[in-house]
């Protein structure tokens, strides 16, 4: 890697965590390790980090729980939930926290190293990212990923900004699911569809005080985001 990644990793099984920070450090990470979610929270507050590493089941606190504290508190950083919970539900859930990804235990280190590759690859620098589109009465800025309208103005997650730049792209067409869905997360997946899913629905609630603006479901196919002159 050109430059170093620092890597917040929250695990309370504290041999696990020692032996993925010698395998992140291996791989030319920058790691903190943190014991629960409270000592995380904490860490966060004084430590600007590139990709959070999150376990689900910690005394206090668990892994969702932060997840939707950093969600609230608008933090722009990309995080993994690694964990033994391994039922349809908890995925779905984690997908739902903004998640780039839930990967069970016990799992693959390979995998594990390609995935932050993956997700470190996605530079912002690297998008083309237009000035700012009209949306009806919205002013959407992907680059200050801010939606504005009269004089109020939202701060938006990465991936809302991200979903929402495609549908741009696609006004008034429709805007393919499976296509988007590898085009946000590098890969088609079921729980990554559910999760675009969730983010279509934050979406509609940004955008539902213009009458005039939808996002309609296209069954099986898709979305269409469609403004009316």
């Amino acid at each position: 890697m050109l430059d170093t990644k620092r890597v917040l990793l929250v695990e309370d099984d504290l041999n696990l965590g020692f032996l993925l920070v010698e395998l992140l450090e291996e791989a030319g990470y920058q790691v903190k390790l943190c014991k629960d979610a409270q000592m995380a929270w904490q860490t966060l507050q004084r430590t600007t980090f590139d990709l959070c590493l999150l376990d689900v089941t910690m005394p206090g606190m668990d892994g969702f729980g932060l997840a939707e504290k950093l969600k609230q508190a608008e933090f722009d950083m990309p995080f993994l939930f690694l964990t033994a919970k391994s039922r349809k539900e908890d995925k779905l859930k984690g997908y739902a926290c903004g998640a780039e990804d839930y990967i069970t235990k016990p799992f693959d280190e390979d995998e594990l190293l390609c995935k932050l590759e993956v997700i470190f690859r996605r530079k912002p620098e690297d998008k083309k990212v237009p000035k700012v589109y009209q949306i009806g009465t919205y002013r959407f800025n992907p680059q200050m990923q801010e939606l504005s309208c009269d004089k109020e103005t939202k701060r938006m997650t990465e991936k809302e900004t991200e979903i929402l730049m495609l549908l741009c792209q696609n006004k008034n067409q429709i805007l393919r699911r499976d296509e988007a869905v590898e085009q946000v997360y590098g890969r088609r997946d079921y729980f990554l569809g559910r999760s675009f899913d969730v983010f279509i629905s934050r979406l509609r609630k940004l955008l539902q005080n213009d009458p005039n603006i939808s996002i309609e479901n296209v069954f099986r196919v898709g979305f269409i985001l469609k403004v009316a002159d």
